[in-house]
């Protein structure tokens, strides 16, 4: 029988741990996998490592590093032939291991779709869709998977090294070019969904994760290289503050008209994605607009702060 082994980043996620876990070991049950869990806690001031514990997981403590450090300290430990990284806020359908290894044929790196609870609030759920792939077709060859899950062979982690402990964010973003360069194919399959349990509650928090998020671009480029794939948005984004600064001017200045022109300019990046991502959906493209506009801002603002060598803190988890 193979093995795989589930590595899950923590930190403070009591509420959904026994959740991640019951589901995961479901999964290793159908798929008749011999199940290994690893979750690796950033220092968490809550019960989650109890919890953990108690429902069979190997815990290890590991505070004060970064998310791809927590995933290289689980992965360093474990066992299995198939590596999982899944984040401890994440609730994957029975099938999951089942369905992925009948695909390993066709992708080296795989990962599900993913979608909010009902519960979600409507900036939550629409900025979840804007990244879904619907449609016909149940399996997508994409150029990077975010980390939330990802089931790979050990091989292929080794091969690359494993995550960018140095970034902060955007670690899955870098492990991904780095798993293609070596020649992985990355498969996104769609036929079944796994749940983000872990979604935004508030405009507050979800500001504060996008600022989070975007907060290792200058790093990726120093680690890459100038790329257009890596350049494209923060470029965009200052382009977007420099037309608002103009704005501004031109308010000041006394012509409105001029200042009312520049901000429709600047809004038509974000207008052009959720148009792109919506699929043909008027309020989803609504909705999506709103968030891509504040979020090219964001964008622009966590370049300056890391520029600045101000880092945004956010601790690192799943």
């Amino acid at each position: 029988m193979s093995r795989v082994s589930i590595v899950i980043p923590m930190y403070n996620e009591a509420r959904h741990i026994g959740r991640t876990l019951l589901a995961a070991r479901e999964a290793a049950r159908q798929a008749q996998l011999e199940c290994e869990l690893i979750v690796v806690d950033n220092g968490s001031d809550d019960h989650g490592p109890r919890i953990a514990n108690e429902l069979g997981a190997r815990v290890l403590i590991v505070p004060g590093v970064h998310i791809g450090a927590l995933r290289n300290r689980g992965a360093a430990i474990a066992h299995g032939e198939w590596l999982a990284f899944i984040d401890a806020d994440i609730e994957m359908p029975a099938d999951w291991l089942k369905l992925l290894l009948e695909l390993q044929s066709q992708g080296d790196v795989l990962a599900l779709d993913l979608d909010t609870p009902k519960q979600a609030p409507w900036f939550a759920e629409a900025w979840q869709r804007r990244s879904q792939r619907p449609g016909s077709r149940p399996l997508h060859r994409v150029q990077w998977l975010p980390s939330a899950n990802l089931l790979l062979r050990r091989s292929w982690f080794e091969q690359v090294g494993g995550f960018d402990e140095t970034l902060r964010t955007g670690e899955d973003k870098d492990f991904s070019l780095r798993l293609r360069q070596a020649g992985a194919q990355l498969l996104l399959v769609t036929e079944s969904i796994a749940l983000h349990w872990g979604f935004e509650g508030s405009w507050r928090e979800w500001m504060s994760k996008e600022l989070w998020r975007q907060g290792s671009h200058v790093q990726l480029l120093r680690s890459h290289g100038p790329s257009l794939r890596l350049l494209r948005f923060p470029a965009l984004s200052v382009g977007i503050w420099g037309l608002d600064l103009l704005a501004l001017l031109a308010l000041l200045q006394g012509q409105p008209h001029l200042a009312l022109m520049l901000l429709l300019v600047s809004s038509l990046p974000a207008l052009f994605l959720s148009v792109r991502q919506s699929r043909r959906d008027p309020r989803l493209t609504l909705q999506l607009w709103a968030l891509h506009g504040v979020r090219l801002h964001l964008t622009g603002a966590a370049l300056l702060l890391n520029l600045c060598h101000w880092n945004v803190g956010r601790p690192a988890r799943g």
